[in-house]
């Protein structure tokens, strides 16, 4: 008996993926409502291995999904609710067409709603899940919180991220879980590490709001993820508050208002005010839970004793980090942004305040002789105080990448700052340009052995310097030759050339380069360009180094010089 031969792309890759417009025909949804149930169940196209029979023979490139993910979406119960939203949005234009204000008022009071509670759980069966994919969730509803209210962007959830963002920063705050700042361009880089999950994310500036055209930016896929963002952040919010002993939504202990504070806002404004503000402790039943860790406890078989050690190393650091401000009253001038500010300053432990009449939550007036620091931005100050020192804000979020209060005298009010740098990069990379600075952060031997090169350099000059290193080697070539006529009879220390060895080196490094097959040629060949190029510009970058610090030194001379004249006179 002959087999049945089987029809073309009926199994393979061309019976494993589906184009949009068929998975359109199968759910029966329309273009909208498909791309926003795809990004609330998390369904992404895919990419085959082979597109042709992908797409069953059809050129051009198609959106593809995976069959398998079109037949789960068939089971959602949220297409019901879609499919309800777009008669409820039918029934409201046509009230609203025949000018039927009965039926349209009590159209809206009957909204359909849409609950997201079982797409979280499904998403994120634990919560370990949900912490590790709150990167992105947190960044757009940050984002989202300084909206105003736009076409595509109610004005409910603008407020809503705002509240949801704030409860998170209050959580992070009382359980001192922030590790690392980052000022950008973009915005403020924070890293916390919560029950051992690190979590970065980035807030944005707080300027004027710029409208963007349409084409740049579409503001509803963006609305929709925000929409499930909520409901994530909402979770892990609670969840958070209620492992760590907190109240939530947030309250505050013996919080008593004033004639002042009643006569201006209710007690629902007064309270979110001071949410925001992000100045009080939150009330608990009881404080904040931290558990001292033995590390000696979850000790394996397998690690060696350095890793132990490191690992005690870096539990201490992290319990000194968390109280690194602790004792010290900061006071916020009106031109610093103040959030960050107050953010940071209260996650290591200190206490910080501004003018009251700027914003609610102050806690002490600039009057204080307790102040030990005042943050400015301006290049001086008619009247100061002696018993506190002006500081930049720069000082606030090095001291923290620092892990240790860094000296004052570098951010003076009028003083250049030094370099704010990026505490996200990894030490040990490879051919990069790494600043001294960056790697006094690991290493602070570092920066004294680099500012002794940098000053010979300067001294002697590129040229001067190569010429002594290669004096060396010419005298360590003659020491050796010298040696060998020698008649020795006993033992002798045999010592390598140099440059011998070099050569060597150099030798086997081509033998291992012929090795290489023809097929990998061209690969290695683009690979040993990047390198070339990446050790280019690590020149370059030293030889500005060089120069800017060239500069630098002439002109601190030069008004050393003119500081004795003046003296002199």
């Amino acid at each position: 008996m002959v087999a049945k031969r089987k029809k073309k792309y009926s199994v393979g890759e061309g019976a494993q993926f589906m184009t949009r417009k068929a998975a359109l025909k199968k759910l029966q949804l329309s273009l909208n409502d498909f791309r926003r149930l795809c990004i609330l169940k998390g369904i992404y196209p895919r990419e085959p291995r082979n597109r042709k029979r992908a797409q069953k023979g059809h050129t051009g490139i198609k959106t593809l999904y995976h069959v398998k993910d079109i037949q789960f979406l068939m089971h959602e119960p949220l297409i019901h609710n879609l499919r309800d939203t777009k008669v409820f949005n039918k029934k409201v234009a046509r009230a609203k067409a025949v000018k039927d204000k009965t039926k349209l008022h009590q159209y809206l009071e009957n909204h359909p709603t849409m609950p997201l509670d079982n797409i979280v759980k499904e998403r994120y069966p634990t919560f370990i899940d949900a912490l590790k994919d709150l990167d992105d969730c947190l960044t757009l509803c940050f984002l989202f919180s300084t909206f105003p209210s736009l076409a595509h962007v109610p004005r409910d959830q603008s407020a809503l991220c705002r509240r949801l963002t704030m409860e998170f920063l209050h959580c992070i705050i009382e359980t001192k879980a922030l590790r690392k700042v980052f000022v950008s361009i973009k915005g403020y880089y924070y890293q916390a590490e919560i029950k051992g999950e690190t979590i970065t994310w980035i807030v944005p500036h707080q300027f004027a709001f710029e409208p963007q055209h349409k084409a740049e930016v579409d503001f509803k896929i963006m609305s929709t993820f925000v929409e499930f963002y909520t409901f994530l952040l909402g979770f892990v919010n609670y969840k958070l508050y209620h492992d760590f002993n907190l109240f939530y939504p947030p309250k505050f202990n013996n919080m008593v208002q004033n004639q002042n504070d009643q006569a201006l806002v209710d007690e629902a404004a007064f309270l979110s005010e001071r949410v925001l503000a992000l100045n009080f402790p939150i009330s608990k039943s009881n404080d904040v839970f931290e558990e001292d860790v033995n590390i000696d406890d979850f000790v394996s078989e397998g690690d060696s004793e350095e890793k132990i050690a490191e690992a005690k190393k870096e539990a201490e650091r992290i319990r000194k980090l968390k109280t690194l401000f602790k004792g010290l009253k900061f006071f916020l001038n009106r031109e610093v942004p103040r959030e960050p500010l107050v953010f940071a300053i209260r996650c290591f432990g200190g206490e910080v305040s501004w003018d009251k009449t700027l914003f609610v939550g102050s806690t002490f007036d600039e009057n204080d002789e307790s102040i030990t620091h005042q943050i400015v931005d301006r290049p001086s100050m008619p009247n100061q105080f002696i018993s506190r020192y002006y500081i930049q804000p720069q000082w606030i979020f090095d001291s923290i990448n620092a892990r240790d209060l860094l000296p004052v005298n570098k951010y003076f009010m009028g003083e250049i700052l030094p370099p704010h740098l990026s505490p996200f990069n990894d030490p040990e990379r490879d051919q990069q340009y790494i600043p001294p600075e960056e790697r006094a952060l690991y290493d602070p031997t570092l920066l004294e052995q680099q500012h002794k090169k940098d000053q010979e350099a300067i001294n002697k000059g590129d040229d001067e310097v190569e010429e002594d290193e290669a004096k060396e080697v010419d005298e360590d070539a003659k020491e050796v030759t010298t040696k060998s006529k020698l008649s020795v009879t006993k033992g002798e220390v045999y010592k390598e050339v140099p440059w011998e060895k070099s050569r060597q080196e150099k030798q086997e490094y081509r033998l291992r380069e012929k090795m290489v097959k023809k097929k990998h040629k061209k690969l290695y060949k683009s690979m040993m360009e990047g390198k070339e190029k990446r050790a280019k510009e690590i020149w370059l970058l030293r030889k500005k180094r060089r120069l800017h610090d060239e500069k630098q030194a002439g002109e601190k001379t030069i008004k050393e010089g003119k500081s004795v004249q003046k003296k002199k006179y």
